[in-house]
């Protein structure tokens, strides 16, 4: 899968998984709709924290939540409410025995109540954390307004309209529809003549064409690595008190190149985390691994060089994990992680791993790599290759030489006894091989004049310049 079609699968996906969550109203999800009334009212006792752990339950982890307890309960009994002793202490009158304590000072919603109830009655199931479950195909909801989806992510969308009782927006004109896609891919306006030809397209496909143009844009590239950029903590200053200028554009201008010749996903990532460690090396997947980089160094006098070093690691790996994992695991910097499945050791053998870089704290720049960019190097090639070109071009052949030198010798054999004048040339036009003008050019003057051949003896001149169709040549 190219990164491209990555991104454009992904952002279907995530917008799929909304629209099935919506439309799924009397469905009860463990991740959506009971994970965060467990991590915000109970895990503070019964979670991961085993020092702040009560009466040795953990209601964050499936089988803890159905051990039995010293009282001989279960905290959840799939699909039996009046087992469930979580729903007994959340439910209860009783003040001593109410969840949560009122010490707390968390008090759970009506809403929340019937939410918790509803899960233990449905089963009491568990999900993973959501970037860890595969997504898979879901059935397509029933939709009154059948001829009006095209394609399966307008029967989502339908179902939601209906279900909220609205009807779809009629369908907007093409000048609308070119902007808005012009917009999501480019996050550029249509010019006029785009605008125009599309007008002017009455095939079939043409928003399909316009939608092909777009992404084989430069533009696409530049618009969609915005969102990288910002997960990656892109910026081209250091940050902290002297927020200096810092040339990290090399590495954005990789990311755009990335989108926009579809490097696959895994070499994205490969190359990003560890482009210097690959067999023959380019200096482009050196580049890449700018991303390592981005984090923000301090030039400030009086730092402590160990302490932001340390600052510069964490910093790599909260970035790294939450970029590609979709976690947050700066928490289990210091705890194990309340919400994300996350231990505080998982951390730092993550940590372990960036902590071996040759980085410094203060002024930590090094070590850096000049970088030209690759569209200077293109047009150096470029012009190299003209050159060469050209230098080709006025190699003279047999012939051509042959025909130099009589008209050369020609002209000696005309000149006349006295001293050259300095600063002139001659010019030398063959015409169908035989010499028919001679082109006087003074110098530094740019006027020109012409003369006969019988008129070769009053020429005087202290260089000859041939010319013939195509050719330049200087001679003596």
């Amino acid at each position: 899968m190219t990164g491209n079609s990555i991104f454009r699968q992904l952002t279907y996906a995530l917008f799929l998984l909304t629209c099935i969550h919506s439309s799924a109203a009397t469905s009860v999800s463990f991740n959506r709709d009971i994970r965060p009334i467990l991590s915000n009212n109970c895990y503070k006792c019964h979670g991961p924290d085993n020092a702040a752990r009560k009466a040795k339950l953990r209601l964050d982890r499936e089988m803890d939540s159905q051990f039995e307890l010293k009282s001989g309960t279960r905290a959840i009994v799939p699909g039996d409410l009046q087992e469930s002793e979580l729903i007994y202490r959340i439910t209860t009158k009783d003040n001593d025995e109410r969840m949560p304590p009122a010490a707390s000072k968390k008090h759970l919603t009506k809403n929340q109540i019937d939410l918790l109830k509803q899960w233990v009655k449905e089963g009491g199931k568990y999900e993973q954390h959501w970037s860890f479950t595969p997504p898979k195909t879901t059935l397509l909801p029933a939709v009154k307004q059948k001829n009006w989806p095209r394609n399966n992510i307008d029967h989502f969308i339908l179902a939601r309209l209906e279900s909220e009782g609205l009807k779809p927006s009629p369908e907007a004109d093409k000048a609308t529809l070119l902007r808005r896609v012009s917009f999501d891919l480019t996050g550029l306006p249509p010019s006029l003549k785009e605008l125009n030809a599309f007008l002017a397209d009455s095939s079939l496909d043409t928003f399909e064409k316009a939608v092909d143009r777009l992404l084989a844009s430069p533009r696409y590239g530049e618009h969609m690595t915005r969102y990288w950029l910002d997960v990656a903590r892109y910026a081209d200053t250091n940050g902290y008190q002297y927020d200096t200028h810092r040339s990290m554009w090399p590495w954005r201008d990789w990311v755009i190149r990335a989108y926009n010749r579809n490097l696959p996903f895994d070499q994205f990532t490969i190359e990003q985390l560890a482009g210097d460690l690959l067999p023959n090396t380019t200096l482009q997947q050196k580049v890449a691994t700018g991303f390592n980089r981005n984090h923000p160094i301090t030039i400030e006098g009086g730092v402590i060089d160990e302490e932001y070093r340390v600052e510069y690691v964490m910093d790599r790996v909260v970035t790294t994990t939450q970029t590609w994992l979709a976690m947050s695991v700066g928490c289990a910097r210091c705890h194990d992680h309340k919400y994300d499945p996350v231990s505080q050791d998982e951390f730092y053998q993550i940590f372990s791993f960036f902590n071996s870089v040759a980085d410094r704290g203060m002024s930590g720049f090094a070590p850096q790599l000049s970088v030209q960019s690759p569209e200077v190097l293109e047009q150096i090639a470029d012009l190299d290759a003209k050159l060469k070109r050209m230098r080709a071009e006025a190699e003279p052949s047999a012939a051509d030489l042959t025909a130099w030198e009589q008209a050369l010798a020609n002209i000696k054999a005309d000149w006349s006894p006295h001293p050259p004048s300095r600063g002139r040339a001659i010019s030398i036009v063959p015409k169908g091989g035989a010499l028919t003008a001679l082109n006087i050019k003074p110098f530094p003057n740019t006027v020109s004049a012409q003369i006969t051949p019988v008129d070769t003896q009053t020429v005087a001149g202290r260089f000859v310049r041939v010319l013939i169709p195509g050719k330049a040549q200087y001679l003596g």
